[in-house]
């Protein structure tokens, strides 16, 4: 057994891996072992210069700086590994800085394409009043898909316009909901959720046509067939929603503290990728109106 074997039976038996991350990990190092046996090295005999051609070599290829990111971390794991079993005097990898992955600025909808959507769902029957109600309540306050499905007819106060979320915050942030969507919500919690929910009592606010909690998979198709419906182009999720909200109300002038409460960031600096999409747009806006851009 070649100490890349025994590497991967160490990954296999003692670490806690994911089948996925387990792939990622083989697939680098074979990748890597190729780049050595093209190149007449060993894996015991690299260096800390052969590894930063490696990541060149990787770079001249065309490949993503996310794709060199990881297989960076997976060659310094397995030197990790290498130098603790002692097969190694030194460890090639340590110190090497992994390259600087830009973020990609999430897609956001423009404020009609987000009219658009909403008013594709019509609340005179129970499908159409509770997808209505989802859609409202998403954009009106800009939590996660799992928040939505997650909440429960408890968690929302009408009277005082706001709702408890509790699906990622074991404290639970208060947020508030906004007229439209409060209307809505009445609308399908009054005259309408009874008639999804079955002889068992479900807690949940959002039901399917079983009367269970909807699901992730469920509401993922209730957008898709909706964007179908009102011929918008982009391609939307949930998640570009939530996006939507933050840069609207930044536009229109919402301290960004009080977005990343309503948001549920640990960190500003996750919000503030918000500030750098408005941005753009309104550099976008300026080269393609003013006549000296």
């Amino acid at each position: 057994m070649n100490y890349i074997d025994m590497f991967f039976n160490y990954l296999e038996n003692e670490k806690d891996l994911s089948s996925n991350t387990l792939e990622s990990y083989k697939r680098d190092i074979k990748q890597f072992e190729s780049y050595l046996k093209e190149h007449s090295m060993t894996v015991e005999a690299v260096n800390k210069t052969v590894i930063i051609t490696y990541l060149i070599y990787l770079q001249k290829s065309g490949k993503a700086t996310s794709t060199i990111s990881r297989s960076l971390a997976s060659t310094r794991c397995f030197y990790q590994y290498m130098y603790n079993s002692r097969f190694i005097d030194s460890d090639p990898s340590a110190n090497l800085e992994s390259p600087k992955v830009e973020k990609k600025l999430p897609s956001v909808m423009t404020k009609k394409e987000v009219e658009l959507l909403l008013e594709q769902p019509k609340p005179t029957d129970p499908k159409g009043a509770r997808d209505k109600a989802m859609l409202e309540l998403l954009y009106a306050t800009g939590i996660r898909v799992t928040e939505l499905i997650s909440l429960e007819t408890s968690d929302l106060n009408l009277t005082n316009g706001t709702m408890t979320c509790k699906a990622s915050d074991s404290k639970g942030r208060v947020i508030p909901i906004g007229n439209i969507a409060i209307k809505y919500l009445k609308l399908y919690i009054d005259e309408f959720r009874d008639k999804l929910e079955p002889k068992e009592i479900e807690t949940a606010l959002f039901l399917n046509f079983h009367g269970k909690k909807m699901t992730r998979q469920g509401f993922w198709k209730i957008i898709k067939f909706y964007t179908g419906k009102a011929k918008i182009s982009k391609v939307i999720t949930p998640h570009t929603l939530r996006h939507s909200f933050a840069v609207h109300l930044i536009e229109n002038g919402a301290d960004l503290q009080a977005i990343q409460e309503m948001l549920g960031h640990s960190d500003i600096s996750t919000t503030q990728i918000y500030s750098k999409i408005k941005k753009n747009r309104i550099v976008d806006v300026y080269n393609k109106t003013h006549p000296r851009a």
